[in-house]
């Protein structure tokens, strides 16, 4: 991600969109051997992205009036915690995984069109550039420790009894 890209929560979030619906297809597309740590990347980034919405980007949103989409969006979220939770306890050899994994990957990107076509045009309108510079700057921050802490993933399964607060 440039800069640039990192500089408007907005774009961020579509950026890594893109990012995470390509790691889901490199993971549809390995081989066996390599399935299982593509997968585990592909967790930690989606889980990352998740968590930064759900504690800065959604509550900034919510003072915004856009409840709706975002309660729609938790409960997606939600959805995706409990596929990650089951398949971070399978081996990609198992038969389960596979269907599993494309709901997953049908799921992530189906709530990547709703975000993108519901959510973030309405953003774009109430939210200013700066608001929009420092929510990116935060999400960012967040992500890094997030990641920086080591295997973000693992707190999904801690995650999946009900959607998270919209603060």
């Amino acid at each position: 991600m440039t800069e640039q890209e990192a500089n408007d929560a907005v774009t961020m979030l579509t950026v890594q969109h893109r990012e995470m619906e390509a790691m889901l297809k490199q993971v549809a597309e390995a081989e066996d051997g390599a399935k299982k740590d593509l997968f585990v990347r592909a967790a930690d980034q989606l889980t990352v992205h998740i968590k930064s919405e759900e504690e800065i980007f959604y509550p900034a949103v919510h003072r915004a009036r856009t409840e709706d989409d975002l309660l729609e969006s938790l409960e997606e979220h939600l959805s995706l915690k409990r596929l990650l939770a089951d398949l971070l306890e399978l081996d990609p050899t198992e038969k389960a995984f596979e269907p599993k994994f494309k709901v997953l990957k049908e799921q992530t990107e189906h709530h990547h069109r709703e975000e993108e076509e519901h959510l973030f045009p309405a953003v774009l309108k109430i939210l200013d550039e700066a608001t929009r510079q420092s929510l990116a700057q935060q999400m960012l921050a967040r992500q890094q420790e997030l990641t920086r802490i080591g295997e973000p993933r693992e707190s999904v399964s801690n995650e999946t009894a009900s959607a998270a607060p919209l603060h």
